[in-house]
């Protein structure tokens, strides 16, 4: 049974971060700053109370008998319990003998193009375990990108206005950012999990690292572009956040209307129509503020009874970052063009560069994670490489389409300039016959 490591993650970044901001709120009211103190507050409870309404979602106690359970998720101790019944569960496992167990059956990956199916047994305390996993694992994405990316996004814009970074600030910032990189990186998980379930999938350490090192240049990247451009055109931030939010928000229900499909029923057997829509509009809001600040890693399907589209779609994964990278692009341009003189001690054009040159290297690590380190790597119909060869050549065979009709292009400029330019020789040059003939006479 495996070390519930990713439980005590979840919940050492969830009281750190909510330690600082409370801690940091006090601070703003000492000094009379009620609008950071309001911000700072709400960036930090709001999440708190979506974290606790997640693991009671997942866990199913609304409909169960137990009041002392929803008398600490109300007081938000909820995962501090949580926690402390998952290490419980770990320790006693051992002890006793499992009366029950479930078999489940798993392909492994394919090996020279075999696959082996093995079943395992699962007990019940494992599966308790499963369950928590699962359920810190969503609790960690809602707090990354519904809370700790606003937060960092918010704590950076004070230090940039007011030209000066606490200790505290700064300790919130890190935490923020490593909550929002974790919550990335359990995204990155729950994708792999949900569209290969099939599949018995192992996460090497590598792959870790390499998702650590892509979200973080991506996010870190992203916030600081906000940021920057924030400071000096505030009004028309709100219409790029605008733009992003419907753009994101809308997409999956048109793609939903599109179908014909009919309204799903099956999330939740005690949920009625009204409920299930405000689940599925909370899914949807969850699923825009992670595209706000990186790539969600997965695709929301309404239709689908699983919620998840299980194809991997490269297509919309080169357009993400395209069309990402092209919008930093720009909001570093205009706040290049309206910097005020906050930044007159920063060297603007270098940090342009470092800042796109950063977002280059989040999509290189990116690369070599689909192409190296990706668990299912095996069950790709193309790799990476495969597809930078194939846009290669379509490059070249381009390039070699264009250079034969360059001298063609010429040639006929050429011969046009000769016919426009042969009327006006023949007046005063004689015509090959004559030449022919004085030619004769000579020789006679």
């Amino acid at each position: 049974m495996k070390f519930p490591a990713s439980v005590l993650a979840s919940v050492f970044l969830f009281v750190a971060e909510t330690t600082a901001a409370l801690s940091l709120s006090s601070t703003y009211r000492s000094g009379g700053d009620r609008m950071w103190q309001a911000l700072t507050l709400l960036f930090s409870l709001l999440p708190c109370a979506l974290v606790q309404l997640t693991l009671l979602f997942v866990h199913r106690d609304l409909s169960r008998d137990r009041p002392l359970v929803l008398l600490l998720h109300l007081l938000q101790l909820g995962p501090l319990f949580r926690c402390f019944e998952v290490f419980c569960i770990y320790f006693q496992s051992g002890n006793n003998e499992e009366p029950y167990v479930s078999i489940t059956k798993k392909r492994q990956m394919p090996k020279n193009g075999l696959s082996e199916e093995i079943e395992k047994e699962v007990g019940q305390a494992e599966g308790k375990l499963i369950t928590h996993r699962s359920a810190f694992s969503r609790a960690s994405v809602i707090q990354a990108f519904l809370g700790s990316a606003p937060q960092l996004t918010l704590q950076l814009y004070i230090s940039v206005m007011q030209q000066d970074v606490t200790v505290g600030r700064s300790l919130l910032m890190t935490i923020s950012l490593l909550s929002i990189v974790y919550g990335a990186l359990r995204c990155n998980i729950l994708a792999i999990k949900i569209k290969y379930d099939e599949y018995e999938v192992k996460v090497k350490p590598l792959a870790y690292v390499c998702i650590f090192l892509w979200r973080s240049f991506e996010i870190a990247t992203r916030v600081v572009v906000l940021v920057l451009f924030t400071s000096v055109l505030k009004t028309w931030v709100v219409v790029i956040i605008l733009i992003n939010f419907f753009s994101f928000f809308l997409y999956p229900w048109i793609l939903f209307w599109c179908s014909g499909s009919p309204f799903p029923e099956n999330i939740e057997k005690a949920l009625s129509r009204v409920g299930t829509t405000i689940v599925l509009c909370f899914l949807t809001l969850l699923y825009t503020g992670i595209n706000m600040f990186c790539w969600s890693a997965v695709q929301l399907k309404i239709d689908s009874p699983d919620l998840i589209s299980k194809s991997h779609n490269w297509y919309q994964l080169l357009v993400y970052y395209m069309m990402r990278f092209i919008e930093n692009a720009i909001l570093l341009l205009l706040w290049y063009l309206f910097k005020t003189d906050i930044y007159m001690y920063v060297c603007a054009p270098l940090l342009v560069l470092q800042l796109l040159v950063g977002y280059c290297i989040a999509i290189l690590f990116m690369l070599v994670f689909y192409q190296f380190f990706h668990p299912c790597k095996k069950l790709f119909s193309s790799s990476v490489s495969e597809g930078f060869q194939r846009w290669l050549r379509c490059f070249c065979w381009v390039c070699r389409r264009q250079k034969p009709c360059e001298p063609i292009g010429k040639s006929d400029l050429q011969s046009s300039r000769d016919r426009d330019e042969t009327p006006s020789s023949s007046k005063t040059s004689p015509e090959p016959s004559q030449f022919l003939n004085t030619e004769n006479l000579c020789s006679a």
